[in-house]
């Protein structure tokens, strides 16, 4: 054998062991398969991203996330159980093991990925901090805001964006902190606050929450990047490989037009090598890596749907928000939604 051959061997040999290392450190995923069922923490209740209805039926962007996960690993959609999480407890029901994702509009930041034990998996959402006013307020821009008291909630990235931005721009403000962003809207729509701040697509979930929304505008300018996504605790590659590559199959498949209404005809008619890698028609090339089967993302897009079938029935057109993509829509439309190749 050559040198050239020996050093190939060696990289297929190499490869093989990091792949069945990462399948036998996802011990999440084997707590999961042996309970039957997904836990994912959300929000307590916000329209568009996690909100039981009166039978207690769950909906929302990162509801839908957790039940693609729940689609790749256990092959059902619905068998997740829905966590509601507190600001102040989210992180911590993490770390315990009390959820096996946190799917929480949590803004992805450098402090938390690195001194929390959390990791990061991805983009669902990409926001910015925004502002709510009364029409009558006479404020049109920030600078209007300049010493005015504003209600924020507490322990979150939106109080400190807040006084990066003011303190930045040599303004003064009051700010009225609260538990809840429910306490926080309530205060805003009573008169005690000028304006409520926060990520902008929560302004828009709690915007119905206000007496009349019509009275009430949300300035266009942000202050801020958000960029919200789902978490996994630190520790099991594994698993972190199976929540990220859930996300990018989701964005994958709208960029080659597969969604949960055409998946079956395109599996059987589509003559395109993306499409075949990304359903599994290639011998399980890209499931392999991930220790799952090779039909995990074609049950992802055929059980929940693709990245813009979820951002639109739960925050664009087809919901009560009708957001308008912006940001989130694709790269190859004007957006910066991204993913990775399935190759």
């Amino acid at each position: 054998m050559n040198f050239s051959k020996f050093i190939i061997v060696i990289a297929s040999i190499i490869t093989i062991f990091i792949s069945s290392q990462a399948k036998a450190e996802s011990n999440t995923m084997s707590n999961i398969l042996t309970k039957g069922y997904l836990r994912c923490g959300v929000h307590t209740g916000l329209q568009g991203f996690s909100i039981p209805d009166s039978q207690g039926n769950w909906s929302g962007l990162d509801v839908d996330f957790c039940r693609a996960v729940a689609a790749a690993v256990l092959k059902d959609a619905s068998k997740v159980k829905f966590v509601p999480l507190s600001i102040k407890d989210r992180f911590t029901a993490l770390q315990k093991g009390q959820v096996d994702i946190l799917s929480r509009n949590s803004t992805w930041t450098i402090s938390r990925d690195t001194t929390m034990g959390i990791m990061f998996a991805g983009v669902i959402y990409y926001d910015g901090q925004g502002f709510i006013v009364r029409k009558n307020s006479g404020v049109r821009r920030l600078q209007d805001l300049n010493g005015a008291r504003i209600c924020v909630q507490d322990g979150t990235t939106s109080l400190i964006n807040l006084g990066d931005y003011f303190r930045g721009n040599g303004m003064r403000y009051a700010p009225l902190k609260y538990y809840s962003s429910d306490e926080a809207i309530a205060a805003y729509d009573s008169g005690t606050c000028i304006a409520f701040t926060t990520d902008q697509s929560q302004l828009y979930a709690q915007r119905d929450k206000l007496k009349d929304y019509r009275d009430h505008i949300i300035l266009a300018k942000v202050i801020s990047k958000d960029p919200l996504g789902p978490a996994v605790r630190q520790g099991d590659d594994g698993w972190f490989n199976i929540v990220r590559w859930t996300l990018f199959a989701m964005i994958i498949g709208e960029e080659l037009d597969i969604n949960s209404k055409n998946i079956r005809l395109v599996k059987k008619n589509s003559k395109d090598p993306r499409v075949h890698r990304l359903l599994g028609l290639y011998n399980n090339t890209t499931g392999s890596g991930l220790g799952l089967d090779g039909g995990w993302a074609y049950r992802i897009i055929e059980q929940v749907g693709n990245y813009g079938e979820i951002f639109e029935r739960n925050l664009g057109q087809q919901s009560k928000l009708n957001m308008k993509r912006g940001l989130n829509e694709l790269w190859s439309r004007g957006g910066i939604q991204y993913a990775p190749p399935s190759r």
